[in-house]
């Protein structure tokens, strides 16, 4: 019998592969609960050698990482003799970034033996092709998504964010460690535009260059869409095949109630 294990964060992916998947092990990162989900095993990263093995002796040939996750504190004395051998090549990579220690956790799991998936192999539906999802974005919204979708494209390839608010040619914010809540907030509190009645602006999000996409695509959910009305911006812009949309149906219904556009737009 082979079997897929989500390992799993915090959030709501986790609960809706684990729909798609039908029966999958669900392995929580400790202090990282997914929601709405009971873990079948909760493990830390001091003891990650014993937890793959039992994940071999749970019959698990696949794993697909999903949901949220910060750098957890590391106790010394709980690792194990074997994954304390692994500590100089997770600490060389955490020190190089986020996208390096996240290729070096995937280099991990496949030398254990582990097939690994992506979210986009599970549940397409959640990462969406170009199109425009609702309203109409004007051309002014167009040229400042071109803008945002630069100084994404420039963040990320020295591996800080994977967000950015920009309008009428400005960008008001950049995403970086406190996450796109805390900048979308930033905006609504202080960001003014030169010209009041020009273009609102738009937020746009999209993955590193370069990034692996089996593990950490950006995602967007209803409590975004709420965050940029309340930004006073016109809509939101994302890579198509490279964001995940968490709860699509509430996202629309919420833009168009506030009057934003959704756009899923081709790199």
């Amino acid at each position: 019998m082979t079997r897929t294990a989500i390992i799993a964060g915090s959030g709501a992916l986790p609960r809706l592969l684990a729909a798609e998947l039908g029966n999958p092990l669900i392995a929580s990162l400790d202090g990282f609960a997914p929601e709405g989900l009971t873990p079948d095993v909760v493990f830390r990263i001091e003891r990650l050698m014993p937890f793959l093995r039992h994940l071999e002796d749970a019959g698990v040939t696949t794993v697909i990482f999903a949901g949220a996750a910060a750098r957890p504190r590391l106790d010394p004395a709980l690792f194990d003799p074997h994954t304390a051998q692994m500590v100089p090549r997770l600490l060389q990579a955490m020190q190089a970034g986020d996208d390096a220690t996240l290729r070096a956790v995937i280099g991990i799991f496949e030398e254990a033996g582990f097939a690994v998936s992506g979210v986009a192999d599970v549940a397409p539906d959640l990462v969406p092709g170009p199109g425009l999802l609702c309203g109409t974005p004007s051309e002014a919204d167009s040229a400042d998504a071109d803008r945002a979708a630069n100084i994404v494209a420039a963040l990320g390839g020295v591996d800080v964010g994977q967000g950015a608010v920009v309008a009428q040619g400005l960008c008001l914010a950049v995403e970086a460690l406190p996450g796109t809540d805390a900048m979308l907030d930033w905006v609504a509190q202080t960001a003014r535009r030169p010209n009041p009645q020009g273009a609102k602006g738009v937020f746009y999000k999209a993955p590193k260059p370069g990034q692996d996409r089996r593990i950490d695509l950006p995602a967007l959910g209803v409590e975004t869409v709420r965050r940029a009305a309340a930004a006073g911006l016109a809509g939101i812009v994302w890579q198509a095949g490279g964001v995940i949309t968490l709860d699509r149906a509430a996202m629309l219904a919420e833009a168009e109630a506030h009057g934003l556009f959704l756009w899923s737009r081709e790199p």
